[in-house]
């Protein structure tokens, strides 16, 4: 009972499958050709769509009459088939490959806009490499004028006690100090200077990954970034390659899907013939076993027939013996 209703149910999972792969098919196919053909695009829908339409017929009568049809209409049909597959490869091409270019041109303004931010940021470290040359040389001096404050000592001998009299010197003073203050000053700017580059730096790297991150673009273009670091190649070559794969396999599978149904509808129907009387019953499906037995028989058949060879042998000729006078008496 099981095996009954697989065999009813399996073709049309065959046929809903064929449809599904087909419809997908020329849905991408008429999509990319109206965009090739934008100038007219609904007129080239239209045609694609027939087209598409003509090509799963064509596909079905190729293997229906696959024994009655003429052989010049069958080549012709074959060829016409091969061609439209190309054509509606050729659409699905242009369709994935300009969905491909909408992300590639959002990319291309992100990186763009990336490339600004990151010649702000640049230009800031720039900066923020002089400024902080100035600090660690202000640093220095501060540090040396500190210094010289507390070495300012001026030794000189009294005349009247000849003794040598250790003091510091007010204008060497004055002189340090206020160095020392302009120096202060001047390091407290550059501190501020330096705290706000790095603000700005800080707030161009945020903005950085704001974009980076922004559309989705991440995402989508991840495992192909990642693809291209693993291989070597280009992102437009691997994308290339991924497309020439999925046209090769996407309407060949879907006419392969189409004669797979006719077929299994084929197996499905059942056979009827005409009796003498005129009329209609059902053929039944020999079984293995008996299609073998027809198969020997048809063999025995054909088989020829073995000639006799011819008998060499010497037959013994028998003589009816002459009758005696006995016998003639009691003939008579």
């Amino acid at each position: 009972m099981f095996e009954k209703i697989k065999e009813r149910i399996f073709p049309f999972f065959i046929a809903l499958s064929a449809l599904s792969v087909s419809a997908s098919a020329a849905f991408y196919s008429v999509s990319g050709l109206s965009k090739l053909f934008a100038g007219a695009s609904f007129e080239v829908m239209v045609m694609a769509g027939s087209l598409e339409m003509a090509k799963l017929v064509i596909a079905s009568l190729l293997y229906q009459y696959r024994k009655t049809i003429p052989r010049l209409l069958k080549y012709y049909l074959s060829t016409a088939c091969f061609v439209l597959i190309l054509i509606t490869s050729m659409g699905i091409y242009g369709f994935l490959s300009a969905a491909y270019q909408e992300t590639a041109s959002k990319a291309g303004n992100i990186e763009a806009q990336i490339s600004l931010v990151e010649t702000k940021r640049d230009n800031i470290n720039k900066q923020l490499v002089v400024y902080n040359a100035e600090k660690e040389n202000i640093d220095q001096a501060i540090a040396d004028l500190r210094k010289g404050l507390s070495n300012n000592v001026i030794q000189y001998r009294d005349k009247e006690t000849n003794q040598i009299i250790t003091t510091t010197s007010s204008s060497t003073r004055r002189a340090l100090e206020k160095q020392l203050d302009q120096a202060i000053v001047r390091q407290t700017e550059i501190n501020s200077k330096v705290d706000n580059l790095n603000e700005e730096v800080f707030g161009y790297e945020t903005e950085i990954v704001e974009i980076t991150t922004s559309d989705g673009l991440a995402s989508e273009l991840g495992p192909l970034k990642y693809l291209s670091g693993l291989t070597g190649l280009s992102m437009d070559k691997i994308i290339n390659y991924l497309l020439l794969v999925i046209i090769f396999v996407f309407d060949p599978l879907a006419i392969a899907l189409v004669i797979a149904a006719n077929y299994a509808f084929e197996r499905l129907s059942e056979k009827y013939k005409t009796n003498l009387y005129g009329e209609k019953i059902k053929v039944e499906e020999p079984t293995p076993k008996e299609e073998i037995q027809e198969e020997s028989k048809a063999e025995r058949v054909k088989a020829p027939t073995p000639t006799p060879l011819p008998n060499t042998s010497k037959k013994k000729s028998w003589k009816k013996p002459p009758l005696e006078d006995d016998d003639l008496k009691k003939t008579y």
